[in-house]
């Protein structure tokens, strides 16, 4: 069996010291330089798509095909560098710059609002300079243009009239714009054609930099992985061209399970599975084919809402949708054989409230399941003891942890003396324990705890293993919490740029700890 170890962790943690308070697409390939030195050939990204207006979570998407401007690298960008760079920004942005700059974790607000000044400006020169005398850049915008014409059209449209109307709720938006009525909406792209392209030529310098990273990552020996989140946000271009596949008085969410006893109300819109099967799943297929262009895996968010999703009406009952289990077999079951059509790799995010029948489904599927180490437990047993990870099935992926949960360090200090009695029991089976000297359940969280932790995880019998970047170190910061509205989630940064990691020592030694795990592990396992 082929193994395959990688790191699950937002780009935006990911900062440079030349960078703008956030990571950026470039910062990829630096980060893959890294994780490749310490023996790992996965990088698992969260969603990098267009978020929606004043958002800070990756799964608030206002397109599903866009990538998000946030993460271009303005240094990288031509355009900006013949204006001058930084200087060329006006006062405002150069404030938002220097405070998005000093702030220890992620400003959105500050780097969104200097990163718009910044494009204006860079596409005002690329239009002075390359556009009106047809340059080869221009040309290959042009191109690049005609190539996605399917979803760029209307996204740069959506964004047009946003802008225009000073708001992206398409709902308030005049009936004709809001209805698609066709000769209002030929009238808007005439009247707001400069600013269409201006959004076209956006997504392509971000794709242009999302591409070159890719490749750099490649020829690391990195694959990239992204994540397909499971809906949109309601006031999203894909909502207001597929209004009839959308019920928006009634709101997607998820269960009772182990983040909410009452269950989760995302509010976001509910899909109208019958419509979208009468189009034989376009929108999803074509989701997929995007996101199999920009990824080498694809990580599938909530992959039981495919099977059955989990609706709350303003009134009434919450519902799954389709009622039937022989109907949400045969719906998950399409959706995920055009998943894998696309060609990338797929991982599904199976955890919470999920019945059965979904994880023999993706079994067969040969999808590979998520498996949390502190979840994987002898739930009808006496004492629910901790699964061996050597006895995973290899079609499944190992995490130590996922971005809504804590870290380990966080998760052992919160746990019961009989969790950590049986965690104990669970490592004390990893060959040559007793020189870790981690035998204590009342032992404080250590260096010893997190290194046993993360080798059990390697020699899982998964095929995927991926370990957040707060495990490998044995930090305490969490990326989000669920269900909480807060400053401070989604924001979370490395504590040195991300260009240092090559020679701050604790990156150093925690990259030659896993090389180790590696020459130790594999040869014995016959693992590659």
């Amino acid at each position: 069996m082929t193994r395959h170890a990688g790191v699950l962790m937002p780009l935006f943690s990911a900062a440079s010291s030349s960078g703008w308070g956030i990571g950026e697409f470039g910062d990829v390939a630096t980060l893959a330089t890294w994780l490749s030195s310490a023996g790992f050939n996965r990088l698992m990204l969260l969603p990098l798509g267009a978020m929606a207006a004043g958002q800070s979570s990756p799964y608030s998407a206002m397109s599903a095909m866009a990538l998000d401007p946030i993460y271009i690298g303005l240094a990288r960008l031509d355009d900006f560098v013949r204006l001058g760079g930084a200087a060329a920004l006006g006062f405002e942005a150069r404030m938002n710059l220097e405070a998005a700059r000093a702030r220890l974790s992620v400003g959105y607000e500050n780097v969104r609002r200097a990163k718009d000044d910044a494009l204006r400006k860079s596409f005002d020169r690329f239009v002075s300079d390359e556009w009106g005398a047809q340059t080869p850049r221009a040309a290959a915008l042009s191109e690049y243009i005609a190539r996605e014409r399917s979803w760029l059209d209307d996204y740069a449209l959506y964004c047009a009239i946003s802008e225009e109307l000073h708001t992206p709720r398409w709902r308030d938006w005049p009936a004709p714009l809001r209805d698609r009525d066709g000769s209002a909406l030929d009238e808007a792209r005439h009247l707001l054609a400069r600013d269409i392209i201006r959004h076209q030529y956006v997504q392509w310098v971000a794709e242009s930099e999302w591409q070159h990273a890719r490749a750099a990552a490649r020829e690391a020996g990195v694959a990239l992985f992204g994540d397909l989140t499971f809906a949109v946000e309601t006031d999203s271009v894909d909502v207001w061209t597929r209004q009839e596949e959308f019920a928006l008085d009634v709101s997607a969410g998820a269960p009772p399970d182990a983040f909410s006893e009452t269950g989760q109300d995302w509010q976001l819109p509910m899909y109208r599975w019958e419509t979208i099967a009468a189009s034989d799943y376009a929108w999803l297929r074509q989701r997929a084919q995007r996101m199999a262009a920009l990824f080498d895996g694809i990580r599938v968010d909530h992959v039981v809402g495919f099977y059955r999703t989990y609706g709350k009406p303003a009134e009434g009952d919450p519902f799954f949708l389709p009622a039937g289990e022989a109907d949400q077999l045969r719906q998950g079951e399409a959706i995920m054989r055009l998943m894998l059509e696309s060609g990338a790799m797929i991982i599904a995010e199976d955890l919470g409230t999920v019945p059965d029948f979904v994880r023999v489904s993706l079994a067969g599927l040969g999808i590979p399941g998520s498996k949390v180490l502190r979840w994987e437990r002898g739930w009808d047993a006496p004492a629910q003891p901790f699964i061996d990870p050597r006895s995973f099935p290899s079609v499944s992926a190992t995490m130590t942890s996922t971005h809504d949960t804590e870290p380990l360090a966080v998760w052992w200090e919160n746990s019961s003396r009989e969790d950590r009695v049986e965690t104990i029991s669970l490592l004390l089976t990893l060959d040559d324990f007793q020189r870790r000297a981690v035998s204590n359940p009342d032992q404080p969280w250590n260096d010893a705890l997190r290194d046993a932790l993360l080798e059990i995880a390697y020699r899982s019998g998964s095929s995927e293993v991926f370990v957040t970047m707060q495990d490998m170190f044995g930090w305490r910061d969490r990326i989000n919490v669920p269900g909480l509205i807060s400053d401070t989630n989604w924001t979370w940064r490395l504590p040195w740029p991300v260009d240092r990691l090559a020679t701050t020592p604790e990156a150093i030694e925690r990259a030659e700890f896993w090389r180790q795990i590696g020459r130790e592990s594999g040869p014995k396992n016959g693992r590659t």
